[in-house]
């Protein structure tokens, strides 16, 4: 099952969350989910029922430790890692994720969106 996570500013529009995710699947990945902190997840939920996606709220502890591909220095101060698109991604798509490629940023930077493989439990 492949996962779409996601990160993003409270500025961040629908068109902000779908160019991300757009950028992130490039036409080659269609996400079975969408995946988000759980604080952040109603502001996802607009785009997950357009997709008519289940979205995946994640609570904040489940994205520590998870080893992601890019480090952002803000992600990692406010939420304990390199990537909240990528660890949620991880955190969601399960045992032996793994992430198909770095997050993708939207056009107006303000989401980002990555991609894991895996097998949720």
């Amino acid at each position: 099952m492949i996962v779409a996570g996601f990160g993003f500013r409270k500025s961040a529009t629908l068109a902000s969350l779908r160019s991300a995710l757009e950028r992130a699947t490039q036409g080659n990945f269609a996400p079975a989910a969408l995946a988000t902190l759980d604080h952040k997840a109603p502001q996802l939920d607009p785009l997950a029922q357009q997709l008519r996606l289940p979205l995946i709220a994640i609570p904040s502890d489940r994205l520590t430790g998870q080893t992601t591909l890019t480090c952002s220095p803000v992600s990692l101060a406010a939420h304990h890692t390199g990537s909240v698109a990528e660890a949620a991604a991880l955190a969601a798509a399960g045992y032996h994720a793994r992430l198909l490629a770095p997050r993708a940023v939207s056009q107006d930077r303000l989401a980002t969106c990555a991609l894991a493989e895996g097998n949720p439990i």
